[in-house]
């Protein structure tokens, strides 16, 4: 009996090139049933791939997370996406539902991880400065919209519209919390540099004080031996 390998690598990759490079073909072709065991793989691969590409560039410094944080995204991003991809797809069958989909959660939850195959796409993105996370909305919503009409046969203005509508809302709330992030760190940092010109004027204080203290211990050495040398001598003229 022959046993099919769970993890076919290769069938992945040629899935997430499809999903990438064709996507309105693929939603269109895509089945709606089938379990949920495939599309769950491919999403963790995905993240997997995603997790790989933040470490790489964490080690080399050209993320700001640490390359401690950017090793351990190896781990913890595709464990993320495993979990929160079946919240996602909760909260978009919600919104298909709403829009007049007739399809059950499991085509959902299937569209959810084959629009996954953006997250290596989008962890380059993320480099982009301030703008990098909007350009990643705006690419999910795109291939939302895609599976909207292609899988839940919702009208194409009406996906642009609420989809739209929540990309924009998801853009600015990206790009504000992109700019906090960055005055946050700004601010830190100035802090830090504060923090390490009080604590160098405080050691060279101490540094002065103890100075001081040595030096006046010195001098009152000297008094007291002078004291000593003058009782001494007042002592010999006396016998």
């Amino acid at each position: 009996m022959e046993t099919k390998n769970i993890v076919n690598l290769t069938e992945i990759r040629d899935t997430a090139i499809k999903v990438l490079t064709s996507p309105t073909e693929f939603f269109r072709q895509m089945p709606k049933t089938g379990g949920f065991v495939e599309p769950l793989i491919f999403m963790v691969v995905m993240g997997v791939i995603g997790g790989l590409i933040q470490s790489i560039f964490s080690i080399i410094g050209l993320r700001a997370s640490g390359m401690a944080m950017g090793a351990a995204s190896i781990i913890l991003l595709p464990i993320v996406i495993g979990i929160f991809g079946f919240i996602g797809a909760a909260i978009l069958f919600i919104i298909w539902k709403i829009m007049g989909s007739q399809e059950p959660y499991e085509t959902a939850y299937r569209c959810a991880a084959y629009i996954s195959a953006l997250t290596p796409i989008t962890s380059l993105i993320g480099l982009i400065p301030y703008i990098g996370g909007a350009i990643g909305i705006a690419l999910a919503t795109y291939f939302i919209v895609i599976a909207s009409i292609e899988v839940h046969n919702i009208p194409s203005q009406k996906a642009w519209l609420v989809f739209g509508i929540i990309g924009a809302i998801l853009v600015i709330l990206s790009f504000s919390g992109e700019l906090a992030s960055r005055r946050i760190a700004r601010d830190a940092n100035n802090l830090r540099q504060e923090a390490e010109k009080a604590s160098k004027m405080m050691q060279k204080q101490a540094e002065d004080a103890a100075k001081q203290l040595q030096k006046s211990a010195e001098e009152a050495k000297k008094i007291l031996e002078e004291a000593q040398k003058q009782m001494k001598e007042s002592q010999e003229k006396k016998e």
